[in-house]
């Protein structure tokens, strides 16, 4: 078999755990933060874990992670 290429835009943006979990940036993030409260800014700094649906989708895209 031939190898499997991995997406380029997947691996820059998601990190499979040790557990096989996979992290992701939190969206929302980016601009029009004076709109949003406090409390939404900072639930939301750093990474977040998928839900299981999302990271099967994921996982696909990165056959080797």
């Amino acid at each position: 078999m031939p190898k499997l290429k991995t997406k380029s835009g997947a691996k820059k943006r998601f990190k499979v755990t040790a557990s096989g979990k996979v992290k992701a940036g939190v969206a929302g993030k980016r601009h029009r933060l004076m709109s949003h409260d406090a409390k939404y800014i900072r639930q939301n700094r750093g990474t977040k874990v998928l839900d299981a649906a999302d990271a099967k989708t994921v996982k696909s895209y990165m056959p080797y992670a």
